[in-house]
């Protein structure tokens, strides 16, 4: 394999017809062919990109090309949005009757999924402690099908050890999927630890820009044409226009999350040890109490870290009041610092027992580092801390 930036900027070589050094975006709902038998090989052809784009798209398969490299896999698909990669995995791979473990600490939309509307059509659902392998391998059962993992967590970072939850799941004949978002492949690779599948939401880090709704899914060529055959049937379709944005955010990334790991970590060092802050959750700092995995599994740290304010609700609003850099939104992964009360956000979207269960106070400030000059970052976030000091 070549380096990450290379492969980031020439990954699609081979995808970008003439001479164009960008690709252009082909905005076509459908594609012609000069005979029967063209059109016939185009319509049956697996993640076709010249048939029709609920199909496949050039723009896609660029795409889906350079992600499924930068993951050190074969191949890939891309749809409208994060949830649309997930929820079109566990459609394509469940039936009722079956079993899923997922994590407790992991995204809402990931909860409300396999908690919520998976039970409709007859699949069960464990959530177990990710820090915790005993866990996984008590939830597992004859019909489990799927664990879904993500690691780093959202919002609390906390880890899984990929490699054993692997063994587990495969010698209990069960597929692993894991959600790659907060890591991007340039920190960590679960196919290197025997994951099945990998999705991103690629509105974050992989887009950058917080200009693109998109998700991507990457595994083997046979895992990812069982996600292709019902993709096409639930209609999660990213547009041309949205593919393109997507790749050329992409082009960037191994340079991006080189500033986005330095200045999270630079950030939580730096708020690690003020008054207001009861605690911070970064996996690059020794205080992680899982720190030893981070090293193990992880290339880098991640550009999000969580802090937990003294103050609570009181504390964490008066933070987020008091910054000037950063941006008080949902999301991540972008150039701008971004930053969220979690338990206001999810409020909405997992009920109100299942955010009891999750672990996230009142208090907890999540932080999605952005690419600006680090020590005005820093200054920033303690220009606001100390306000909120005072407000306790």
């Amino acid at each position: 394999m070549t380096g990450f930036g290379t492969t980031a900027v020439h990954g699609d070589d081979g995808l970008i017809p003439g001479a164009s050094v960008a690709p252009p975006i082909v905005q076509s709902a459908t594609f012609s062919a000069e005979s029967d038998e063209r059109f016939t090989e185009i319509a049956t052809e697996p993640r076709g990109s010249t048939f029709y784009t609920r199909y496949g798209n050039p723009n896609h398969a660029q795409v889906a090309a350079v992600v499924a490299e930068l993951e050190g896999t074969e191949t890939g698909l891309v749809t409208a949005s994060g949830m649309g990669a997930i929820s079109t995995i566990a459609l394509a791979l469940l039936s009722a009757g079956d079993h899923v473990v997922v994590q407790r600490s992991t995204y809402g939309g990931t909860t409300s999924l396999a908690t919520g509307l998976l039970p409709r059509f007859g699949v069960s659902c464990a959530q177990v402690d990710q820090t915790d392998i005993g866990a996984f391998e008590r939830a597992l059962r004859p019909q489990t099908r799927l664990v879904l993992v993500e690691t780093p967590s959202n919002p609390l970072l906390e880890l899984t050890d990929l490699a054993a939850v692997v063994e587990l799941a495969h010698g209990a004949g069960a597929l692993v999927v894991v959600d790659n978002t907060f890591a991007t492949p340039v920190n960590q690779r679960p196919m290197s630890a025997g994951a099945d599948l990998v999705w991103h939401s690629g509105t974050k880090f992989l887009g950058g820009h917080s200009d693109v709704s998109a998700g991507v899914v990457v595994g083997s060529a046979e895992l990812v044409e069982r996600v292709w055959q019902t993709a096409i049937v639930t209609g999660s379709t990213l547009g041309p226009v949205d593919a393109w944005l997507l790749l050329r955010g992409i082009r960037t990334l191994p340079l991006r999350v080189e500033r986005h790991n330095a200045n999270a970590l630079a950030l939580a060092r730096a708020l690690e040890g003020h008054p207001a802050v009861a605690r911070v959750r970064y996996p690059g700092l020794p205080s992680h109490p899982q720190h030893a995995l981070a090293r193990r599994q992880m290339t880098g740290f991640g550009g999000v870290l969580s802090v937990d304010l003294k103050a609570g609700r009181t504390g964490a609003a008066a933070l987020l009041a008091g910054l000037r850099l950063a941006k008080r939104a949902a999301s991540l992964g972008s150039v701008s610092t971004l930053v969220v009360h979690p338990r206001s956000m999810w409020a909405g979207i997992v009920d109100a027992e299942q955010l009891a269960g999750t672990g996230i106070g009142d208090g907890l400030v999540r932080i999605s580092t952005g690419i600006e000059d680090t020590a005005d970052l820093v200054d920033d976030f303690l220009a606001a801390l100390d306000k909120a000091a005072e407000v306790s």
